[in-house]
C-alpha cells in the first residue's frame, strides 16, 4: 500500500500549495477497502487505477477535494453494494460527494439506442461541468490513465475507447486549454486506431530528427546568447511536433512530411508581456521570418485561454522552425488550461474567475433546453467543441470568437439575443452584405437593427452555424409565436399521416399524437405541435413509431381474411412437399417452405411486421404491413381475400448470414464530399451498397437514394444512426419517395 501511494505523495509534497494529508490518506484507505478483491484486466489490484488518477490530478495542481474525488471516483458505481453518495458525503464532505457524483457514469438510462445513451452521458457530463469544472479535470485524468493502460483490453474495446477519446475527450481537453493532456490523448488514441499510420509517422520523425539531431540545440544556443545580451530573464524549451499532429497534417491536409514547417519549435518563456514582444523583435532580427506564419494570440487570445506569440523563421542552416514566446503564467495556462487557475487561487475564487471562460457550456445547455432532439444537441456540441475559430471585431473593437463558417446572424446573436431578433442587415468592413455572409478573420462587423422588425425568420434556423444562435431563434418563436407554431407543427404531422393512409378520425390522430408526445415528456398535443413548429423536435425521429401506431389502427379495422381456397391450398401443397425454407424463412399462414418473394415497393426486413399477398402464378408476395400498396389493395374487395398472414421464422431457425435490400433516403444540406463520406461510413460497418442515386432539389439540398445490404431492422437502425451522424445530413428515412 505504501508503494502504491508513493508517487501521489511525492507529487503533492513537491507542489507549492497546502494539502490535507489526513483526508487524502483516509480517502485512499477507504477506496482500497471498497475495491478489495477487484482487479484490472492487467491483473493489478483495482485500487492502483484511482491512485494513478489522483496522482495525475495532483500533477495538475488541483486541491485536496479533487484528489480525494480521484481516489473515490469509482466507488459508488463499482461498489454499490458497499457504499453510496450519502456515505461519501458524511465521511469526506458534500463537495467531494458532488465531484464523485459528477464522475459517476450513467448506469440505467431509458433511451432508445446506444447512440442516445452516449449523448445522455455527454449531457450529464456537461451539467456536472457547469456545476464544478473540476469534474471534467478529474474525468480527463481518469481517461488519460485508462488510455495509458489500454493494452490490457481486447482489440474491439481498444478501438471503441480510443474512438471516444479522440472525438470527445481530446477535443474537450483542447477546449479547456489543457494541451499536455490533449496531446497525450491524441497520440495514444491514434496508436490504437491506426497503428500502421502511427508507426510510419514515428519512423519519419526518427529519420528527420536523426539527420538534424543538433539543430534544436544550436538554435537554442543562438537565441540564448541574444536574449542574454539584451538582459532578458528567460527559459528555453525545444520540442518536435507530436505524432498525431504530424499525422493530421499529412493525412487530413494531404501534406508531405517535408512541407510541415513547424516540425521543430523553440519556446521562449519570459517574465512579462512587454518582454514577449521584445523577444519577438530579437528573433526576427536574428532569423528570416516566413511570410504569413506570424500569429499574435496575446492580443487576441483563443477561447480556451491560450496566449502566446507564434512565428516561423528559417534557421541559419536553412531549416524552418517555429518560435513560441510567452510569459510563465501564459505557459501554465497553455499546458494546463483552466486547471492552472486552481494552482494559485482558492476554489471559490478560481470558480468565479473562470465562469466567463465557460460560457459555452451554459450556452450549450441552454440550447439543449430549447430542443428535445438528441441529434440537435450533438450537432451543437460538435460545433462548440471541434470548431476552428474565426476572430472578428465589433465596431468598438471588442473581439468575438465564432466557429469557422459562422454567419453575420451568428455574430448578432453572439452580441445579444435582442440584437439578433431585431437584425435587418449587416455591414462587414463598412460594406453592406447579405445576412448569411460568412466573415473572415479580422473583419469588423456592424449589425443593422430596426425596432419595427418582426423578429427572426424561420429560415435562419437553416443558415446559422452555432447552437447558441439556433437556440435563441427557437426561444423567440417558442415565446412569441405559439399559435403559429401549433399550426406549422400540426401541418407537418398531417402531411406525414397522409403518406401512411387516409380516413383517420380526429380522435385517432389525437391519440397517436399523445402517444408520441409522451415519449419525450410532453403531455399536451398542442405543446407537441408547438415544439415541432418552433424546431425543438424533428418529426423525422417519430415517423417509425407514428407508422406503427397508425398500423395498429388499420389492423383493428380489418375483418378476418377469407382466402381464395384453391390458391391457398396450392401454396400449402408446395410447402408440404418442399419443406425448405426460402428467402430468409417466411411462415405463410402457419406453413414453412412456401414460394415467396419480397415486394420491391417496401423491401421488408426481418423484424418488420409483414403480410402476404397470393399472386397469380408467382407464389406469395411479402409486404411490410404499413406498405401504402397494402392499404390501397385492401380497400379493394376483390383483393381482400388474397391477403394472408405472414411472419418471420423463429430466430433460432434463421441463424444465417443472409442480407436483404434496404432502401434509405437522405436529405443533404451540403453535398460536397458527402458520397465519399457515406461510402467510408458504410464500409467501416461492412455494409454493402447495391446502388446510389443523387438528385439536386429546388432548395439546393441534395436527395440521396441508397440501396444497401441489411440483416434486420436492428442492423438497419444502426446504419441510420451512423448516417445521421455525418456532417450536413438533414434527415434519413426508410424507403424512396418522389
Amino acid at each position: 500500500m505504501d508503494e502504491l501511494m508513493k508517487p501521489l505523495l511525492d507529487v503533492i509534497q513537491n507542489n507549492d500549495r497546502s494539502y490535507d494529508y489526513e483526508k487524502i490518506n483516509k480517502a485512499f484507505l477507504y477506496s482500497a477497502k471498497m475495491h478489495e478483491g477487484q482487479f484490472r484486466q492487467s491483473g493489478e489490484p483495482y485500487v492502483s487505477h484511482p491512485v494513478a488518477v489522483a496522482t495525475i490530478v495532483a500533477e495538475l495542481g488541483l486541491d485536496t477535494d479533487s484528489i480525494c474525488a480521484g481516489l473515490l471516483h469509482d466507488t459508488v458505481e463499482d461498489c454499490a453494494d458497499k457504499t453510496n453518495l450519502s456515505t461519501i458525503a458524511s465521511m469526506f464532505g458534500q463537495e467531494v460527494a458532488m465531484l464523485v457524483d459528477g464522475l459517476t457514469k450513467i448506469i440505467q438510462v431509458q433511451v432508445a439506442d446506444k447512440e442516445e445513451a452516449h449523448i445522455e452521458n455527454i449531457r450529464k457530463m456537461l451539467l456536472a461541468m457547469n456545476r464544478d469544472i473540476r469534474v471534467i479535470f478529474i474525468k480527463l485524468c481518469d481517461r488519460l490513465h485508462n488510455m495509458r493502460t489500454l493494452s490490457a483490453k481486447k482489440e474491439d474495446r481498444q478501438r471503441a475507447i480510443a474512438l471516444e477519446t479522440m472525438y470527445i475527450y481530446a477535443p474537450l481537453a483542447h477546449r479547456l486549454g489543457m494541451q499536455r493532456i490533449k496531446q497525450e490523448l491524441e497520440n495514444l488514441s491514434l496508436f490504437y486506431l491506426d497503428h500502421i499510420g502511427y508507426a510510419e509517422v514515428e519512423e519519419s520523425i526518427k529519420k528527420k530528427y536523426g539527420i538534424s539531431r543538433d539543430f534544436l540545440k544550436e538554435a537554442k544556443r543562438e537565441l540564448s546568447e541574444k536574449l542574454h545580451e539584451n538582459n532578458i530573464h528567460f527559459e528555453l524549451e525545444g520540442r518536435i511536433k507530436s505524432v498525431y499532429s504530424l499525422y493530421r497534417k499529412m493525412y487530413t491536409f494531404n501534406k508531405a512530411f517535408d512541407e510541415i514547417y513547424d516540425f521543430y519549435a523553440v519556446r521562449v518563456i519570459v517574465d512579462n508581456e512587454l518582454e514577449c514582444y521584445t523577444a519577438l523583435g530579437l528573433v526576427h532580427e536574428m532569423f528570416k521570418s516566413v511570410p504569413g506564419r506570424f500569429k499574435d494570440y496575446i492580443s487576441t487570445p483563443k477561447p480556451n485561454l491560450y496566449r502566446s506569440l507564434h512565428t516561423t523563421v528559417i534557421g541559419n542552416n536553412g531549416i524552418p522552425f517555429e518560435v513560441q514566446i510567452r510569459t510563465r503564467q501564459m505557459h501554465e495556462e497553455a499546458e494546463y488550461g483552466l486547471a492552472a487557475h486552481w494552482k494559485y487561487k482558492s476554489g471559490a475564487k478560481a470558480a468565479n474567475d473562470i465562469d466567463e471562460k465557460l460560457r459555452w457550456i451554459a450556452q450549450l445547455l441552454e440550447s439543449d433546453e430549447n430542443t428535445r432532439d438528441p441529434d440537435e444537441f450533438m450537432r451543437s456540441f460538435k460545433t462548440d467543441i471541434f470548431h476552428d475559430e474565426t476572430f472578428v471585431f465589433t465596431p468598438k473593437g471588442d473581439v468575438i470568437s465564432l466557429p469557422q463558417g459562422s454567419t453575420t446572424i451568428d455574430f448578432a446573436y453572439a452580441i445579444h439575443s435582442a440584437v439578433g431578433n431585431k437584425m435587418t442587415g449587416a455591414k462587414i468592413n463598412g460594406v453592406i452584405v447579405p445576412i448569411d455572409k460568412v466573415p473572415k478573420n479580422g473583419d469588423i462587423i456592424e449589425i443593422i437593427t430596426s425596432q419595427s422588425s418582426k423578429g427572426p425568420s424561420r429560415d435562419w434556423l437553416k443558415i446559422v452555424k452555432t447552437g447558441a444562435a439556433r437556440s435563441k431563434i427557437r426561444q423567440w418563436y417558442k415565446k412569441e409565436k405559439r399559435s403559429e407554431n401549433i399550426v406549422v407543427g400540426k401541418a407537418e404531422v398531417e402531411k406525414e399521416i397522409r403518406k401512411i393512409g387516409k380516413g383517420f378520425t380526429e380522435s385517432e390522430i389525437e391519440e397517436v399524437v399523445r402517444i408520441l408526445a409522451k415519449r419525450v415528456g410532453i403531455q399536451d398535443c398542442d405543446d407537441f405541435y408547438n415544439t415541432i413548429g418552433f424546431g425543438g423536435l424533428s418529426l423525422s425521429r417519430f415517423l417509425p413509431k407514428m407508422r406503427e401506431e397508425f398500423e395498429k389502427i388499420l389492423a383493428s379495422r380489418e375483418p378476418a381474411s377469407k382466402n381464395t381456397a384453391d390458391e391457398i391450398s396450392q401454396v400449402k401443397v408446395v410447402a408440404k412437399s418442399n419443406r425448405l425454407r426460402t428467402n430468409g424463412g417466411i411462415i405463410i399462414d402457419g406453413e414453412r417452405g412456401c414460394q415467396v418473394k419480397f415486394a420491391k415497393c417496401c423491401n421488408p426486413l426481418p423484424g418488420d411486421r409483414i403480410v402476404g399477398f397470393i399472386t397469380r402464378g408467382f407464389g406469395v408476395s411479402v409486404h411490410k404491413a404499413d406498405c401504402p400498396n397494402v392499404t390501397i389493395s385492401r380497400g379493394n374487395e376483390e383483393n381482400l381475400s388474397r391477403w394472408v398472414k405472414a411472419e418471420w421464422d423463429t430466430p433460432e431457425e434463421t441463424q444465417n448470414n443472409e442480407t436483404y435490400q434496404a432502401m434509405i433516403q437522405l436529405i443533404i444540406e451540403d453535398g460536397i464530399g458527402i458520397i465519399a463520406s457515406i461510402s467510408v461510413a458504410l464500409a467501416d460497418m461492412k455494409v454493402s451498397i447495391s446502388s446510389i442515386n443523387t438528385q439536386i432539389q429546388k432548395n439546393g439540398n441534395m436527395l440521396v437514394n441508397l440501396s444497401v445490404g441489411c440483416k434486420n431492422t436492428a442492423h438497419y437502425e444502426s446504419i441510420v444512426s451512423k448516417l445521421r451522424s455525418l456532417k450536413s445530413v438533414v434527415s434519413v428515412v426508410r424507403g424512396f419517395s418522389n
